[in-house]
């Protein structure tokens, strides 16, 4: 069964707005710190403001989403991304600010959840795999653009014009959506969103060996990312002088080359499998992250001894992820959304402590960004190893 176009683009679109909503600010981070008088540390918090609050929001959509179905879902959480970011464009304290990133990342919580259980609708585990690693393929040019975009925008006006511009993109996509995307639950199929049940399917999940291993794995290498992202505009703009017009250039070949990766695994997957994809992913993470790390600690090759290994792990994020996501929906086929949820949850929520821990330090060094990042995708490698294997193991033995 295949995807068509149109759809694919919108659905990449309503999965974008989150990273377009990360990372589009991230370059004006020095201006809004002097703006409103904190420390640059200070206004990074906002990432983990927004990491904390899309945790929180995808463990109410996921069971609201199998409960009565996708579409209302995305167009609930889509409405309040637009009234939220308009109220962080007007945001005249950290405080303010805070508080509507907050709101901004519960409403754009609802597309990250419903996209992966849509398209788990839609398509079995090795094709979800494949479809899904398009829609992320399409949807990384959010990522690319937005630190550029930004750049500039904070060159020929404000930083609050970047909230006004995600206003408009939420607007513009939950119009589309109403008119556009289809019901694609079937009544037969929904859950009743009744608080206990909704716990017992979260311990369902956490309980099976091999999902709870699924998800560590992309929730720890996501973590990873989000290390970077938290604290790179220090690292490139303050410590290595780039100028906020061109960190998005740095960003983007990050970007490119997860693209790439991408396009890769959905060629590779059918023929391969997710789970053998997943371990390479896993490996080249941890191998980049210890290389930075080194750099990090040495000094060794300056700027680019950071930015390159940086990009190794950085580009598996979506190739794990994908692959990930498609071996723990395989297991949980009936509850995707609420199993979506838990690996988003987890997935944002231990980005947020890892945003969090790289700010902790006010150190002017690559160091804490390049500990976090090793240490996340050290677990996450270990977590495949102890968990996702055995099981993999055990069902090898169990087949005829």
């Amino acid at each position: 069964m295949g995807l068509p176009l149109s759809l694919l683009l919108l659905l990449a679109s309503l999965a974008g707005l989150t990273p377009l909503a990360i990372d589009m600010y991230l370059p004006s981070l020095p201006t809004i710190a002097r703006d409103l008088g904190v420390p640059v540390a200070q206004a990074q918090l906002t990432i983990s403001v927004f990491l904390a609050g899309f945790a929180l929001g995808q463990l109410f959509y996921g069971p609201l989403a199998d409960a009565v179905g996708r579409k209302p879902v995305m167009l609930g959480g889509l409405a309040l991304f637009t009234l939220a970011s308009i109220g962080c464009a007007f945001a005249n304290s950290i405080e303010t600010l805070m508080a509507f990133r907050l709101l901004q990342a519960i409403g754009g919580a609802a597309g990250s959840v419903v996209l992966n259980a849509l398209l788990r609708d839609l398509f079995e585990r090795d094709m979800f795999a494949r479809v899904m690693s398009m829609v992320i393929l399409v949807m990384t040019l959010a990522p690319l653009l937005a630190p550029i975009i930004g750049g500039y925008l904070l060159l020929i006006g404000h930083w609050h014009s970047i909230f006004i511009l995600l206003a408009v993109i939420g607007a513009l996509v939950a119009i589309t959506l109403a008119i556009k995307i289809p019901e694609t639950l079937k009544p037969e199929r929904r859950q009743p969103f009744r608080l206990l049940p909704v716990l017992h399917n979260y311990g369902k999940v956490l309980r099976h060996r091999a999902a709870l291993g699924y998800i560590l794995c992309g929730a720890l290498t996501t973590a990873s990312m989000f290390a970077f992202i938290s604290g790179s505009p220090l690292v490139y703009i303050e410590l290595f002088g780039v100028p906020a017009e061109h960190y998005g250039l740095l960003f983007g070949m990050n970007i490119l080359l997860m693209m790439v990766l991408t396009f890769g695994n959905s060629r590779l997957v059918k023929r391969l499998g997710s789970n053998r994809l997943l371990k390479v992913g896993l490996v080249n993470a941890s191998l980049g992250a210890l290389l930075l790390f080194a750099a990090a600690a040495t000094g060794l090759g300056g700027l680019w001894g950071i930015v390159l290994p940086v990009m190794v792990v950085i580009s598996q994020i979506s190739l794990i992820g994908a692959n990930a996501m498609a071996g723990l929906l395989g297991h949980f086929p009936e509850t995707a959304g609420t199993a979506s949820a838990l690996a988003g949850t987890t997935r944002f929520g231990l980005g947020a402590l890892a945003a969090f821990a790289v700010n902790t330090s006010h150190e002017l060094s690559a160091l804490p960004m390049a500990t976090v990042m090793a240490g996340c995708t050290a677990l996450a490698l270990l977590s495949y190893w102890l968990l996702v294997r055995p099981a993999l193991a055990d069902a090898a033995q169990i087949q005829p």
